[in-house]
């Protein structure tokens, strides 16, 4: 079992926006210092909901301060990317931290960010696997041309090389990931046999489906058994860890609701249509159903139960839902140092 924590950056109210990116830092040294597996660090632009623009920057600094954990994106958004630019990131990470840095990508939302970064809709509805294609070949081949339609340019060398400069113990380039909530996106993750990120809104059922359906898909774009089976995908949620399953849920529902009312109202759509947002209060409630909420036997009962549904053993665990810097650091701890030995 590999846990880790998922860090959003949330602006809750009254928050200014250097205090959720200051403890987002603060909460990803803590995470070592627990013995967690490996941080995930969200991305997001002009909205509270999170206030990290650039995983991969915030990820470079995260990797500068720790020695032993993994840190990912979770997710870099494609469509509001160039694949070489953010290839060339990646490269630099897994190189620079001994291969420590796994790369999250996801096809995001259809919001205003496509028009300020210039993809438009179309980057989001049929551009992501002509972005993800160009960044798996830009992380594995010596030299790399665009044969369009959206990015054609001729053949240049990829540098830094990720498999050829890198010492053995990473050899190969950064691992990627893909962030899954469709159908379609699980079966181009699985048509190149990339392992999943699967969100924190889903239960142990609707996450068992989509593994046994990347499984199908897997095996008839004809990867072979033992690579389908050693995938490693990844299963978003939420943890606090508390004395009380009560108190624990109590202090989630104080702070997340006004969180979410803030952050997903500031959604605006690419073309101004309306979308529908979820109920805070409803939402709240339901994140805490899914995931371990409560006190740590049975935060690693839940853990463990998810793993035997689902089959996935790699968690990405939201550890800031109180909003509060002291409560967030005491919960990564009691995740490391109560949670982590039940699982044992």
């Amino acid at each position: 079992m590999r846990v880790g924590t998922f860090v959003l950056a949330a602006q809750f109210p009254g928050q200014g926006q250097a205090e959720p990116l200051h403890r987002a830092v603060s909460t990803a040294e803590a995470a070592e210092a627990a013995g967690l597996d490996a941080v995930w660090l969200a991305e997001h632009h002009f909205v509270p909901y999170g206030v990290c623009p650039s995983a991969v920057v915030l990820a470079g600094l995260v990797l500068g301060r720790t020695r032993r954990i993994g840190v990912g994106t979770a997710v870099s958004v494609l469509p509001t990317a160039h694949p070489v630019a953010l290839g060339e990131q990646a490269a630099l990470l897994h190189l620079v931290s001994g291969g420590r840095f796994t790369l999250g990508v996801g096809r995001g939302g259809p919001w205003i960010d496509l028009a300020v970064f210039g993809g438009g809709r179309a980057a989001y509805e049929q551009g992501f696997p002509e972005s993800l294609d160009l960044l798996l070949r830009w992380l594995r081949e010596p030299a790399v041309d665009g044969p369009g339609p959206r990015y054609a340019f001729p053949r240049v060398p990829v540098v830094p090389r990720a498999d050829e400069m890198a010492p053995d113990a990473v050899r190969g380039g950064p691992q990627v990931v893909v962030a899954c909530t469709s159908p379609g996106t699980v079966r181009l993750a699985a048509e190149r046999c990339l392992p999943m990120l699967l969100g924190m809104h889903c239960g142990d059922e609707e996450k068992a489906g989509m593994v046994a359906l990347w499984r199908r898909a897997a095996l008839e774009a004809g990867h072979p058994p033992e690579a389908v089976a050693a995938a490693g995908h990844v299963s978003a949620g939420v943890a606090q860890v508390g004395d009380t399953r009560a108190a624990a849920a109590e202090t989630l529902r104080k702070a997340m609701p006004g969180w979410l009312q803030q952050g997903l109202a500031a959604h605006r759509t690419v073309d101004g249509a309306p979308r529908a947002m979820r109920d805070p209060h409803a939402y709240t409630e339901l994140l805490c159903s899914l995931h371990p909420v409560g006190p740590p036997r049975l935060c690693a009962d839940r853990l463990a139960a998810t793993a035997e549904r689902t089959g996935i053993t790699r968690f990405a665990l939201l550890v800031e839902g109180s909003g509060d810097l002291d409560t967030t650091l005491e919960n990564v701890a009691r995740l490391g140092g109560d949670v982590l030995p039940e699982l044992a």
